[in-house]
């Protein structure tokens, strides 16, 4: 058990936050107990109107200038620290994890597909 985080692709489209995940999404990015990922990732979905406190199994759509905003925090080494029942510990080692998953992601809006956040815990 733990803090399980995906990325998905689709080109469905969808509201910026709490939508069932469409039957065309695809997986681009995975993370197990990235806490802090996740809490800068909660941050946005309250700020794009998101009202669960839970932040469970909540969907978040991400466009370009949540992608740069998160570059931004990951190369800052500024992602909000983040604790949680089952959650772990973000590993520093994870930023080019990342990276990673921002390039993927900025691909695929370019592409034009959309990019959203989905967890469970």
């Amino acid at each position: 058990m733990g803090l399980d985080m995906y990325a998905f692709i689709t080109r469905t489209p969808v509201s910026p936050v709490d939508f069932k995940a469409p039957e065309d999404s695809q997986e681009i990015a995975y993370w197990c107990k990235h806490p802090d990922l996740h809490g800068w990732m909660a941050g946005r979905y309250f700020e794009k109107g998101g009202n669960d406190p839970r932040f469970n199994c909540n969907t978040l759509r991400l466009d370009a200038d949540d992608l740069d905003a998160l570059e931004k925090a990951v190369n800052e080494n500024s992602l909000p620290h983040t604790t949680g029942f089952f959650f772990g510990d973000s590993d520093p080692e994870r930023i080019d994890e990342d990276r990673e998953f921002i390039l993927k992601a900025r691909e695929a809006l370019a592409a034009g597909y959309l990019v959203f956040y989905d967890s469970w815990w």
